[in-house]
C-alpha cells in the first residue's frame, strides 16, 4: 500500500516554500500518458512508494525574486563566512556529502527518473553513478582552487609583483534540459558551488522530480541556505523571468537552439555572460575496413541511447558505399531486436519519448520524411505490442537528400538518417555540411585516416571507432549553432570563476614620474 507524501514545494533558502500563485503542473508518466498517482501506479505498487506527488510546483517572477535575493545573502551571507569566499576545501565538503547521499539513494532516484522521464531503468542508474562522480570530481577541483590562488606572474619590471586570484562570479541562473534530469542539472551545479557561486536552477517542467530531491538531499547534508535555490515551473513563467533578472551575474543553458538564442539576447540587453550547449545534428562515418557487427552496435548505440533524446545523437549515418546494403541490412536486425518496453522491464532499450508533444514532433518529422521522398526502411510509429505510452519503434530512414528536413534539422528522437558517400573528402563534407557542430563520430580500423577525419570535423567533441562515450573529466560543447563555452573538466569550472589581477609597487623608492613640490 502506498504512503501519502507530501507535495514537494520550490527550495528557496534552503527551505520548502509554496509558490507564490499556488501554481502546480501534473506529473505525466510516459509509459503510460497517465498522471502519477498513488493509488493507481502500477510502477508504485510494484516498488513501494518512492517519495513523489502527481505534480510539481510552478514558480512565477515572484518566486524567482525572492530565490534571487536568497542567493545573493548566501553569497555573502556572514563576513567571512560567506559561500563565495569559503575555502575550496570547505566546499568541497558539502559536494562530497552530497556525492554520498546520492549513491547512497542511487535506486530511489533511478526510479524517479526512469517514471518521470521514460528513459530505462539500467539507463538511469548509470546516470546516478556519473551524477556522485560528478560531484565528487568538482569536489576535488574545488580544493584545487586553493592552491592556485596568488599563483604569480612574471613581470619585466622587478619593482613589481602581479598574481592572479580566481574568483566566483556571482549569483548564476542553471537552466536544464529533461533528457538527463538529473546529470545534466549536476554538471551545471558541481561546479557552479566548487567555484563559489550561489545558484538557481531551473530544470525543464517534463522532468523534474529528481532535481527536486536533490534539494531535499542539500537539506539533509546542511548546505547553507540560499547556495543552491531549486524553481521548477513553465520556461515562460520561471525560466524567462530568471534569464531577464538584472542581479543574475551569469547564465548557463542547456537546451533548444530557438530557445538559447532568446536567452541571448535577454542576456545582451545587461552585457550578461552566457554559456550554451545547444541542438545538434551529429555525423557518423563508417569507412569500407570496419567489422560490421562492432560498427552497427555504435551506429545504434549512437542514436538510440536515451530513447534518442541526445543533443549529440550522431543521428546522420553516413557509410562507405561498397558496404552500405551490407550494413543497412544488419541495421535493421538489430534495430527489430532492441526491446521497447515500460522503462521498468528488465531488459528494456527503448522508453517512451518524454511527452506528447515530443512524440507528436518525432512523427511529424517522419511523416515528412515520406511526403519529401525518403523510405522508411524500419520503424516508424508505436510497436505493435504497446497500446498506449509515448513511444516510438526505432527508425531508419534511407534515400535521404542533403536537402530533406529530417537531413537538417534536430529530431530529439530514436530516428536515424542514411546516406552512402565513396570517399574520405565527400564524407567529410557531407559530415560538415550543417548549421550545428556539437559531437562527430568516425568508424575506421585505419587510425591514421580516424585522425585526419577528427581533425576535418567541425566539431567540439569527436568519437573515434564508439559513439556517445561522456566523462567528467574531459570537455563538452560545440561550434556554430550548438552553442559555445565548454561544461565538465576544469573547463567546467572556468565557467564560473573571473580572474583578478593584483599588481603590486615594492620598491622603496618614490615612482618618480612628476616632479616633487618640496624640490621646487
Amino acid at each position: 500500500m502506498a504512503i501519502n507524501v507530501p507535495h514537494r514545494q520550490l527550495f528557496i533558502d534552503g527551505v520548502w516554500r509554496e509558490p507564490s500563485l499556488k501554481k502546480r503542473i501534473p506529473i505525466i508518466n510516459p509509459a503510460t500518458e497517465e498522471i502519477i498517482d498513488h493509488g493507481k501506479s502500477d510502477v508504485l505498487k510494484r516498488f513501494g512508494d518512492m517519495g513523489i506527488s502527481g505534480d510539481i510546483p510552478a514558480a512565477t517572477a515572484e518566486d524567482v525574486e525572492i530565490a534571487v535575493d536568497a542567493a545573493q545573502k548566501a553569497f555573502h551571507r556572514n563576513k567571512g563566512k560567506d559561500w563565495a569566499f569559503a575555502s575550496g576545501a570547505v566546499r568541497a565538503k558539502y559536494l562530497r556529502a552530497i556525492a554520498a547521499k546520492i549513491t547512497e539513494k542511487k535506486s530511489h532516484f533511478a526510479k524517479l527518473e526512469a517514471i518521470d522521464s521514460g528513459k530505462p531503468l539500467d539507463e538511469t542508474a548509470w546516470d546516478m553513478d556519473d551524477v556522485a562522480g560528478c560531484f565528487e570530481y568538482y569536489a576535488d577541483l574545488a580544493e584545487g582552487l586553493d592552491a592556485k590562488q596568488k599563483a604569480p606572474i612574471s613581470l619585466p619590471m622587478e619593482t613589481f609583483k602581479s598574481y592572479v586570484l580566481k574568483e566566483p562570479l556571482g549569483v548564476v541562473a542553471l537552466i536544464t534540459p529533461w533528457n538527463y534530469p538529473l546529470l545534466m542539472a549536476t554538471w551545471k551545479v558541481a561546479p557552479a558551488l566548487a567555484a563559489g557561486c550561489t545558484a538557481i536552477l531551473k530544470p525543464s517542467e517534463l522532468a523534474s522530480i529528481t532535481c527536486l530531491e536533490l534539494a531535499e538531499v542539500c537539506r539533509e547534508v546542511g548546505l547553507p541556505p540560499g547556495v543552491l535555490n531549486i524553481l521548477t515551473g513553465l520556461g515562460t513563467e520561471a525560466g524567462a523571468p530568471l534569464a531577464a533578472h538584472p542581479k543574475i551575474d551569469k547564465i548557463a543553458f542547456t537546451g533548444s537552439t530557438a530557445t538559447g538564442s532568446k536567452i541571448m539576447a535577454t542576456a545582451a540587453q545587461m552585457v550578461k555572460p552566457v554559456s550554451m550547449e545547444l541542438g545538434g545534428k551529429s555525423p557518423i562515418i563508417v569507412f569500407e575496413d570496419v567489422d560490421i557487427e562492432k560498427a552497427v552496435e555504435w551506429t545504434i548505440f549512437g542514436c538510440f541511447w536515451t530513447n534518442g533524446q541526445i543533443c549529440s545523437a550522431t543521428s546522420r549515418l553516413l557509410v562507405h558505399e561498397s558496404i552500405a546494403s551490407e550494413f543497412v541490412d544488419r541495421l535493421v536486425k538489430w534495430c527489430k531486436n532492441i526491446k521497447i518496453s515500460d522503462p521498468f522491464e528488465e531488459g528494456c532499450r527503448l522508453g517512451p519519448v518524454v511527452s506528447e508533444g515530443q512524440y507528436k514532433k518525432i512523427l511529424d518529422f517522419i511523416s515528412t520524411a515520406k511526403s519529401e521522398g525518403a523510405t522508411i526502411l524500419t520503424g516508424g510509429g508505436r510497436p505493435n505490442h504497446l497500446s498506449k505510452g509515448f513511444f516510438i519503434e526505432p527508425t531508419v530512414v534511407t534515400d535521404v537528400t542533403t536537402s530533406m528536413k529530417i537531413w537538417r534539422e534536430e529530431v530529439f528522437g530514436p530516428v536515424l538518417s542514411v546516406k552512402t558517400f565513396s570517399s574520405e573528402d565527400e564524407a567529410i563534407e557531407l559530415a560538415n555540411d550543417s548549421h550545428y557542430g556539437l559531437g562527430a563520430a568516425v568508424i575506421s580500423n585505419d587510425l591514421e585516416r580516424c585522425d585526419r577525419v577528427s581533425k576535418a570535423f567541425r566539431a567540439g567533441i569527436v568519437w573515434i571507432n564508439c559513439s556517445q562515450p561522456c566523462f567528467c573529466q574531459a570537455p563538452w560543447g560545440g561550434l556554430k549553432r550548438s552553442g559555445f563555452g565548454r561544461e565538465l573538466g576544469e573547463w567546467g569550472l572556468e565557467n564560473y570563476l573571473s580572474v583578478k589581477q593584483v599588481t603590486q609597487y615594492i620598491s622603496n623608492d618614490p615612482w618618480g614620474w612628476y616632479q616633487s613640490p618640496s624640490k621646487l
